[in-house]
């Protein structure tokens, strides 16, 4: 089993993977009520405690945080924060499920995955309709002004790293 992550402090989007690729969970853990740091980690360990009894997860894929200013995006303080926590739930799976988590790059995920995102063009759409239109099982909801909700982005990235990872777990077994 392989399980993906896309780590944030409001929404974690997490997926399971079969030992051959397939879908097997995938879901959000919503953490935007919660203020404290603390708190949302707590969150987020109660979900992975509840997937390390369900599964025998073998390899943990953990989409990278970002490293760098980009104009218009996050404040050094966000990026310190998400790194933190990142940094806290890798711990926590490594403590959990006795496995080093592995980082990969979203834009490297994609790739692995054959997604092209078109310059210019937002990645979350491109990536989300991807898995709609690759993985019957994923399914969106809508908010009643017809836009996907706002987990769904995360779910769809979690799946992008879990199949990813999938693929590099395949490659390195060929080579051993």
């Amino acid at each position: 089993m392989i399980l993906g992550l896309d780590i944030s402090t409001s929404i974690t989007g997490y997926t399971v993977l079969d030992g051959s690729g397939n879908l097997v969970e995938y879901g959000s853990i919503d953490t935007r009520k919660y203020k404290n740091f603390f708190t949302k980690v707590g969150v987020v360990e109660e979900k992975l405690i509840s997937l390390r009894q369900s599964y025998a997860v073998q390899e943990i894929y953990i989409e990278q945080s970002l490293q760098s200013f980009r104009s218009g995006f996050s404040s050094a303080q966000t990026l310190s924060t998400l790194s933190r926590f990142n940094g806290v739930i890798s711990w926590i799976c490594f403590t959990l499920f006795k496995l080093e988590p592995e980082y990969l790059a979203a834009v490297s995920a994609r790739r692995i995955c054959g997604i092209k995102v078109p310059r210019g063009t937002k990645a979350k759409p491109v990536v989300l309709q991807f898995v709609l239109d690759n993985e019957p099982q994923f399914v969106v909801e809508y908010t009643n002004k017809g836009n996907p909700r706002p987990d769904s982005y995360d779910k769809a990235d979690s799946w992008v790293i879990a199949k990813a990872g999938f693929d590099t777990w395949q490659q390195k077994n060929k080579k051993s």
